[in-house]
């Protein structure tokens, strides 16, 4: 997959096949919509385009009345749509001055005089432009003036899945694991680097590593202990995660991110990790000293083992 981060760099293709979108999650939804991409593209002896935007565009408009967390970063983004076999993803700046662009501009300078667009693959529903006044109607009235094949994936189809980022973050935000992973078709992913903490962890037998989320605008799900994968360099370990304001040992209730690795011990300051988080195992508690807090995570070690065979 060939990764552009400025449209100038974009080489205009005899044939493409493309597809616009947030896609923030890249969940199951997503899913028949890059498959349907990939599909045609063989089809039709094309190339496949996904034109996707940064920051995320609600950020920009700020129609919403709360900030909302992303599910992807920019790099997990694409580090998921990679899996799908595209061969061009544009990441377009999404800013003030995109956003009045109006659609037949997005749709001349954009779809043809750059990219080349030859199919336009689209969810139900999806607009584009100013005002959201594009739409597939909008193509397939004005197919012979643009020359752009739309295909719009029925709205039954992504529905019967009952999919949506929405449903998504409220599951992560209500410690629902089980229902964010079916419907993401993944384990929900953080990313970060670690930095040093407090080192209590080492001296009651759990040492801990504790991660920094650079992008703030991801999504943290609930306070609580989870059974994740942690990966390293490319190498997988598994270990339990806490998310919270540690209220047995922390008196300043800074909210943190710390894995307890399995069966590690190497010094990893500084370095990234991916977290996979598995399974919700419990909410954040309080224990009355640090005998209750050591027995309780004793526990949780055998649990999060037991749910982490593979």
């Amino acid at each position: 997959m060939k990764i552009y981060r400025d449209i100038k760099e974009f080489q205009t293709l005899h044939k493409a096949v493309v597809t616009i979108g947030a896609f923030d999650g890249v969940h199951i939804g997503h899913k028949k919509i890059l498959n349907r991409l990939t599909e045609l593209s063989s089809l039709v002896n094309g190339e496949s385009v996904l034109i996707t935007f940064w920051p995320h565009p609600r950020f920009v408009l700020k129609k919403d009345a709360e900030p909302i967390g992303l599910l992807n970063t920019l790099e997990e983004k694409i580090h998921l749509l990679d899996t799908y076999k595209i061969d061009h993803l544009l990441i377009l700046n999404f800013n003030e001055e995109f956003a009045k662009l109006t659609a037949d501009d997005f749709i001349e300078n954009i779809l043809i005089k750059t990219i080349g667009t030859r199919y336009l693959v689209l969810g139900y529903d999806h607009r584009f432009g100013n005002n959201r006044e594009g739409s597939i109607d909008y193509l397939n009235q004005h197919k012979d003036r643009f020359g752009i094949e739309s295909i719009e994936i029925p709205k039954q189809e992504i529905d019967s899945l009952a999919i949506s980022s929405t449903l998504i973050r409220k599951a992560l935000l209500n410690g629902d694991s089980t229902v964010a992973n079916q419907n993401l078709g993944y384990p929900y992913l953080l990313r970060g680097f670690v930095i040093e903490g407090n080192k209590l962890g080492r001296t009651i037998g759990f040492p801990t590593a504790n991660i920094f989320i650079e992008d703030q605008d991801k999504l943290i799900p609930k306070n609580g202990v989870y059974a994740v994968h942690v990966y390293i360099e490319g190498e997988r370990y598994k270990g339990m995660l806490n998310i919270g304001v540690r209220p047995t040992i922390n008196n300043d209730k800074r909210r943190t991110i710390e894995v307890h690795i399995f069966d590690f011990n190497e010094d990893i300051y500084g370095k990234t990790v991916r977290l996979e988080l598995h399974t919700f195992m419990r909410d954040e508690a309080k224990f009355e000293g640090l005998d209750a807090l050591i027995q309780q995570l004793k526990k949780d070690e055998i649990n999060s083992r037991a749910l982490l065979l593979n």
